[in-house]
């Protein structure tokens, strides 16, 4: 057909700016360790999970693995750091989890928050809520975990995040054999 033209304009030009992503690096993976275990040397433990332990960490936590291999430092007080993300909305939330030796959470800190919205789950308080958390908790968002309006999604996962690691200290670390 003589005299016809399509146009194509690429997606990302007609995107609401609601979808547009957003990506902050708070802390890296190193000083996130500094600022978590402050003084302390931590040494490279990752743990790739055999299928019972994967299989185990799914039942209890409810939480699927997406991954195998766990990244995770052991610190010279007998601490465990681990580096692991769970997706916001949209995008990977990428957080870090110190626990005591006896898994009991130490910190919980948001390393990079790529979404527009629902970065509150890096404030303060609510990062609060899970510090003495263990395995034997709920670890639920609306049971002793409070939501955030706005960011419902990105609290929910990072909540389930947190109780699959420490199921997964439970499972591997403290019950288990690596």
């Amino acid at each position: 057909m003589r005299g016809r033209w399509t146009l194509i304009i690429p997606a990302a030009a007609v995107a609401p700016a609601s979808l547009t992503a957003y990506a902050v690096s708070y802390l890296s993976v190193e000083q996130a360790q500094q600022q978590m275990f402050p003084g302390e040397s931590l040494a490279p433990a990752f743990v790739n999970l055999s299928d019972e332990q994967l299989r185990q960490i799914e039942a209890r936590s409810g939480v699927d693995v997406r991954r195998r291999e766990v990244r995770l430092w052991k610190t010279s007080g007998g601490g465990w750091f681990i580096a692991d993300d769970v997706v916001g909305k949209h995008e990977f939330i990428i957080f870090a989890l110190a626990l005591t030796a006896e898994g009991r959470v130490k910190q919980l800190e948001v390393l990079e928050y790529r979404e527009s919205y629902g970065g509150q789950v890096r404030e303060t308080g609510w990062r609060a809520q899970f510090t003495g958390k263990t395995a034997a908790d709920p670890v639920r968002l609306g049971a002793d975990i409070r939501n955030i309006s706005g960011a419902t999604l990105s609290s929910k996962n990072l909540t389930n995040g947190v109780r699959r690691l420490l199921i997964f200290h439970d499972v591997v670390l403290r019950h288990g054999t690596r």
